[in-house]
């Protein structure tokens, strides 16, 4: 008699492929791999300091010579690239966040010590004001505007002196409308062709920056909040014009920040344009998973393993991500 299981699904059963280990592992979409991986790091002043930050546990403040040190582990792990953010001194914070402009400013004194030390690795520098500036914000403050146009000029001015420094891509996140086509132009005059540009095409207005914004010093430095230039969380459409934007001024590689949350723009977004997308893994999402694994409360490395191969099925190329050098050991031991 015909298995009554069989009479209905017509002899298709989905268990057949999930059997065993090897026919799981023969069968599977997406993978997550070293060569995924971008690491965000923090640089403080002065030497040999590591500083943990309390809102992100396992991540430091590093100076630029431990910096180095961190960075040739995770070249020898095989991570590609990592993404510098300064957290500079309150003295040098003003209201256009000049000291962006500062050929040994911090952020170029880490690029130029890590493509010394550890020419393997590439290094991806994000030039808003925000880490430069007393109030907080990603560009120039008037009054009570973020103005536009003098913020891109100063970026774009920024963007030639990190690429003057070593930086290998430029990643402008201030959202200012036109930034990428003035940056672009900026870098080509001063005969920087080949450094390219992973634009942030959509930043959106999220609640999940709050310990990225302690990391850098910021936290209690903003004044309103970032609704004027930011993408609301609500605007999946919105998103993707943004984006077309930044592809026509000529972006390279496109970034959705964040990551988790809008893995339905990761795939708008590759499916609309072709280029390499990344994913922003930000400190909310790293927080919440660390905070609940220290707690008892999930499986921190298998919950930490899943969010990543969600963005590669999203259709992400690559994602940025704290949890870099812990997941490259982890992928080393398991081959």
């Amino acid at each position: 008699m015909t298995n009554i299981v069989d009479q209905i699904t017509g002899h298709r059963r989905m268990r057949r492929n999930r059997k065993a280990d090897w026919t799981r592992r023969l069968v599977q979409e997406s993978r997550l791999t070293v060569d995924d991986l971008i690491w965000p790091v923090f640089v403080v002043p002065g030497a040999n300091v590591v500083e943990p930050i309390p809102s992100m546990p396992g991540v430091n403040r590093m100076s630029v010579d431990r910096l180095v040190e961190a960075a040739k582990e995770a070249a020898d792990l095989g991570v590609p690239a990592l993404a510098t953010f300064p957290n500079i001194e309150m003295s040098l914070r003003d209201e256009t966040g000049s000291n962006s402009l500062a050929a040994d400013n911090l952020i170029n004194q880490a690029t130029r010590a890590l493509k010394q030390h550890v020419p393997q690795i590439g290094v991806i520098t994000d030039v808003a004001l925000d880490p430069f500036t007393s109030h907080g914000h990603d560009g120039i403050l008037r009054g009570s505007e973020i103005v536009n146009d003098e913020t891109v000029e100063q970026v774009a001015k920024a963007a030639v002196v990190q690429a003057d420094a070593g930086s290998d891509i430029i990643s402008p996140s201030e959202m200012m409308d036109g930034r990428i086509g003035v940056i672009r132009q900026a870098l080509d005059e001063a005969g920087h062709q080949n450094v390219g540009i992973m634009s942030y095409a959509t930043k959106f207005a999220s609640a999940f920056y709050g310990p990225y914004r302690e990391a850098i010093g910021t936290g209690g430095l903003l004044k309103g909040d970032k609704k004027t230039y930011y993408i609301d969380p609500a605007n999946g459409t919105e998103a993707i014009r943004d984006a077309a934007l930044d592809v026509e001024e000529g972006a390279d590689m496109l970034m959705v920040k964040p990551g988790l949350p809008y893995l339905d723009i990761c795939w708008r977004m590759k499916e609309a344009f072709g280029l390499p997308v990344f994913a922003y893994q930000v400190s909310g999402e790293y927080a919440q998973i660390r905070a609940a694994a220290m707690n008892g409360w999930i499986d921190g490395d298998r919950v930490m393993m899943e969010t990543l191969l969600a963005f590669k099925r999203a259709g992400c190329d690559g994602i940025l991500t704290y949890f870099a050098v812990e997941v490259a050991r982890a992928l080393a031991k398991k081959g």
